[in-house]
């Protein structure tokens, strides 16, 4: 798995940058809150703005890519996020940092779709091998991206927004160097294609159990700052714990408990104790030790969802890999978008206590829908040569009536 062409690893190295934005802000959010004197909800219109710009632009992901090329849609996008990162540094006034960062969510978009496909499409090796080594960068990015966050961010909280436009302009030079021109797909993708492809009943109800997921997901992320009431430096190293856990268990604990037990079962049961972890945190939010050792361990159960939910979504429908990403993205990133500023809202209006209870009620739902999904979701343990026969047949169903 890990002999890669060149290619796999400039954009897995970008990979690796790009996910890194995700966790970054989080240290600084309360020392954004307190020098530019703004409520909770206020701050986490950053993760909003961000996740919901990239969750629409998912669905341009393909049409663009599929007429300029895969290459030359990754450095747009890089480019993008270098101006977004480097203009909300510079931003004096929150909602000038949640324009920008949604100026940065649009270049995510561009580049996080099309890595995955140019991972999967370009990897030695199985499908499953490739997403592994995806997800290794996810992790990886996640992970990093906090501890950097509350580095940078003790000294700064513009530090971490420049450090990201000083990374990715190295990913820009690195991906520009060494992934090959890429050709413009033979059938240009249409806007609504990835809309066309949730008419499978399998890509849509993980699509929905996505968006739920994320929404618990992305409670922790950005509403648990606060009640934590720590520095940058001590949140950076509480979430940089947690996302060691994450990567560790989407590359070597996923694999094998889905061998063991098979995709599905083992996303519901996760699901489950993820949902329940929550509700911990709902229960002993007062406690900061109750809340900082949950969240490390939320990484373990985010780590296999996230390897195996992306493996299930590359499975479900057959539709071109890229399609079924951009329409699962769309779908995921509503949750992302949503949580972060209903947590605020909640927290200011009621009590810290609610979002956590909230996010466990969305993940308990979704593990729900995923169970009601479950018989269209039959196939996704089969062999990928049957799996990779199916989506090219399918494929060539819809040019021929397209023609």
């Amino acid at each position: 798995m890990w002999r890669q062409p060149k290619a796999v690893w400039a954009v897995a190295f970008a990979s690796v940058v790009a996910f890194m934005g995700i966790g970054l802000v989080d240290p600084i959010l309360k020392p954004i809150a307190d020098s530019l004197h703004a409520t909770p909800s206020q701050v986490s219109l950053l993760f909003t703005s961000y996740m919901a710009v990239m969750g629409v632009a998912m669905l341009i992901t393909g049409a663009v890519s599929s007429r300029i090329g895969p290459k030359r849609t990754l450095l747009i996008g890089l480019v993008i996020i270098i101006a977004g990162a480097g203009l909300a540094g510079m931003s004096d006034s929150v909602m000038g940092i949640v324009g920008w960062r949604a100026l940065w969510g649009l270049g995510n978009a561009l580049f996080i779709a099309t890595a995955l496909a140019t991972i999967v499409n370009s990897a030695r090796g199985s499908v499953a091998q490739a997403i592994i080594l995806y997800e290794a960068a996810l992790g990886l990015g996640i992970a990093v991206g906090p501890l950097v966050g509350g580095v940078l961010g003790s000294i700064s909280w513009r530090g971490p927004f420049f450090g990201v436009s000083a990374l990715m302009a190295i990913a820009l030079v690195v991906t520009a160097f060494l992934l090959p021109a890429t050709p413009r797909a033979a059938k240009a993708t249409s806007l609504v294609d990835p809309l066309r492809a949730l008419k499978h009943r399998g890509l849509l109800g993980v699509g929905i159990t996505a968006l739920l997921y994320n929404f618990g997901f992305f409670t922790l992320l950005a509403f648990t700052p606060f009640p934590l009431d720590m520095n940058a430096h001590q949140i950076g190293l509480i979430f940089f714990g947690w996302g060691l856990a994450l990567a560790f268990t989407s590359v070597v604990v996923a694999p094998q408990l889905q061998h063991r037990f098979g995709t599905v079962r083992v996303l519901i049961l996760n699901l489950l104790a993820f949902s329940a972890l929550l509700a911990v945190m709902a229960i002993g939010t007062d406690h900061k030790t109750v809340l900082a050792t949950c969240v490390v361990v939320a990484g373990l159960f985010i780590g296999v969802n996230n390897t195996l939910i992306t493996e299930t979504v590359m499975k479900a429908a057959p539709v071109e890999r890229g399609v079924a990403s951009a329409a699962y993205s769309f779908l995921r990133f509503g949750g992302g978008a949503v949580a972060p500023w209903l947590a605020g809202i909640l927290g200011e209006t009621f009590n810290a206590h609610l979002p956590f209870w909230v996010g466990a009620a969305a993940v308990l739902l979704g593990a729900g829908v995923l169970l009601a999904t479950r018989p269209h979701l039959t196939h996704v343990d089969d062999p990928e040569d049957e799996i990779d026969e199916l989506t090219d047949e399918a494929t060539a169903v819809a040019v021929g009536s397209d023609s």
